[in-house]
Order: structure tokens, then C-alpha cells, then sequence
């Protein structure tokens, strides 16, 4: 299954997540759903000021598989 989303967050706002304070980040989809997984995934996409883009998040049954920026 695909995924789509934007997000847009500061690296103050990412520390938590960056540090493992906090595990999962939730993303409302460009269809409405709201998705969880592990935040150690978007770690690869921090820039000195935040992450901002658009991603395509790929599962199977339920189990992440990537993780893809397309904008």
C-alpha cells in the first residue's frame, strides 16, 4: 500500500524523535488516513532546518517497507 504526505518540522520540533524520546510519528495522508510508523525513518531527510517535503510511505500487510521523498 501507498502512502502520501507532506510534512513540514523544525529540527527543534524533530529532536524528540531524533533522540528516541519519542518512537512513532502519526501523518495524515493526502487521503484522509492517518498512518503511524517509526520515526527513525525520516532521520535520512533532516536538514539543518527541519524536514519539509512530500513522501510516499510503502507497507505491506502493515510492515513498513520504504520511504521515499518526491518533493
Amino acid at each position: 500500500m501507498n502512502y502520501f504526505f507532506s510534512i513540514n518540522i523544525s529540527t527543534n520540533d524533530f529532536l524528540p524523535y531524533y533522540q528516541g524520546k519519542i518512537q512513532d510519528i502519526v501523518v495524515t495522508t493526502t487521503q484522509g488516513k492517518t498512518v503511524q510508523f517509526p520515526a527513525m525513518h525520516l532521520r535520512e531527510f533532516l536538514i539543518p532546518t527541519g524536514i519539509k517535503g512530500f513522501f510516499c510511505l510503502k507497507t505491506e500487510n502493515n510492515k513498513f517497507i520504504s520511504l521515499e521523498k518526491l518533493a
